[in-house]
């Protein structure tokens, strides 16, 4: 399906620069292909490195941050096709560092593939930290993502900190909470239960290699060292800009979260094989349709008409299905997607933070398919809440991540919402439910009750905050 003209392809370029000066974002890589393989667009804004004025070109490494999280849940689908386990299977069997000790029930690895294994948010364990306290170092010779002693350390914390929780969102399978910790224990699970040493290999062998994926790779230095790879743009808390090719800032110790590197034109293979059901536009099946399908499947609910399946998220774009996923870390964001009914698939690569490249993957497809680049935002009744709700929910949210909100009950009967000490403006939308409009997206506050009606935490945009107890 390709409808796009030359007045929807300026005005695409229009509202990628105007996202561009609005971000401020250095450079960003954007395609779209077919099923064959037959990339339809491709467009380079910008630069990698935008000081020395390098351009971008199909070749060029982005980080993927967690777009990293399709690729193991698909090595997780890959291993169950294969008899080496099932997703219902238990985490415990699997992970010994890993008890489940204080859940009644236990968390299985499908409850991880779709964020609900009732975990609330924890701050990063970070690889260049652990590999400083154990007293190593990456190099070419000797690089982090193989090495065992490595891993296993990250397995060891990770595991740890999980089971030391004693508060979750709820029954594991219950509630969405997105959750990187979960997604390091999958790509643990690849590692020691597969026919490969590493996640990294294992990537290489089962998806990288037989895609035709040569420019993608789990890994920091080598990266940092590749002529062709983008610098990375991140903001600092005092505003001042901080530029290097540090692929190892902020990244998490186990892989499987986002420690993938890709190109535009690495991507878009990746994208083909979604729209083959597994077989890439070379040929080469590297998964069962029935395994795709299952990826894709609604699982948990995220906002209205957004869900998550296995490390993919599923949306409509009117009557068609749009399946993706996005990353964001320091100099990175990134959003891959494809849908089935228009045969397209887009990736959107950018070397800055903190940039809605999810909007510009959402008007290259909305383009293609012949529909206005932006889509209309739905409409609310009015609504005021009660002043059961708005005691209930007045508090302070705290993520272990590090974001904090604070809802205050005001006299005029609504809910004042200040986040990392910002204001937002937040409107009641529903019971027990608010929305804070932004300029490319909608963000929705839900409270989470437990069995006697008590709020205990909220969730907000892809995570759930807890509530700060009450002395």
């Amino acid at each position: 399906m390709n409808h796009m003209t030359e007045d929807s392809k300026k005005e695409l370029g229009q509202l990628v620069r105007q996202i561009m000066e609005e971000s401020s974002a250095r450079g960003i890589a954007l395609g779209v292909t077919d099923p064959e393989g037959n990339i339809l667009y491709e467009e380079y804004f910008g630069w990698r490195d935008a000081e020395n004025k390098l351009p971008i070109n199909r070749d060029t490494i982005f980080g993927m941050a967690s777009v990293t999280k399709s690729f193991t849940a698909l090595s997780i689908m890959q291993m169950q096709r294969d008899g080496r386990l099932s997703v219902y299977d238990k985490v415990k069997d699997y992970i010994p560092e890993f008890t489940n000790k204080n859940q009644e029930e236990a968390v299985r690895i499908w409850h991880l593939m779709c964020h609900s294994g009732g975990y609330f948010p924890l701050p990063r364990i970070v690889v260049d930290k652990t590999a400083e306290e154990m007293g190593i170092e990456d190099s070419l010779d000797n690089e982090l993502v193989y090495r065992e002693d490595f891993a296993d350390e990250g397995i060891r914390r990770v595991a740890g900190r999980l089971d030391a929780q004693t508060r979750f969102t709820g029954r594991p399978g219950q509630r969405l909470s997105y959750c990187n910790d979960g997604f390091g224990l999958l790509s643990d699970i690849v590692r020691r239960h597969s026919d490969c040493g590493s996640f990294a290999e294992y990537l290489n062998a089962h998806i990288l290699k037989p895609l035709g994926m040569e420019r993608s790779n789990i890994g920091f230095l080598r990266n940092s060292l590749d002529e062709n790879a983008a610098v990375l743009y991140s903001q600092e808390p005092d505003g001042s800009w901080r530029c290097d090719r540090d692929y190892e800032n902020d990244a998490f110790v186990l892989h499987g979260g986002g420690a993938m590197k890709s190109t535009l034109g690495d991507m878009l293979k990746y994208a083909a094989m979604y729209l083959n059901e597994g077989q890439g536009a070379n040929g080469q099946r590297i998964i069962d349709r029935y395994s795709i399908q299952e990826m894709c499947k609604p699982r948990q609910f995220m906002k209205p008409g957004v869900y998550y399946g296995y490390g993919l998220e599923t949306k409509q774009m009117g009557d068609m299905t749009v399946v993706e996923h996005g990353g964001s870390l320091p100099g990175v964001s990134s959003n891959f997607s494809f849908c089935p009914q228009a045969g397209l698939g887009v990736a959107v690569l950018c070397n800055t933070m903190d940039v809605p490249v999810y909007a510009i993957g959402d008007a290259a497809l909305r383009a293609f398919c012949g529909l206005p680049l932006m889509e209309e935002r739905p409409a609310h009744a009015p609504y005021q809440w009660a002043e059961e709700e708005l005691q209930a929910l007045a508090g302070s949210y705290v993520s272990g991540e590090g974001d904090r909100f604070i809802l205050k009950a005001e006299a005029d009967g609504t809910l004042s919402m200040t986040l990392n000490g910002t204001s937002a403006d937040l409107t009641p939308v529903y019971p027990w439910q608010g929305m804070v409009r932004k300029k490319y997206t909608d963000v929705y506050l839900t409270a989470v009750r437990d069995e006697n009606g008590k709020v205990f935490a909220a969730h907000y945009g892809s995570r759930i905050f807890p509530k700060e107890m009450e002395e």
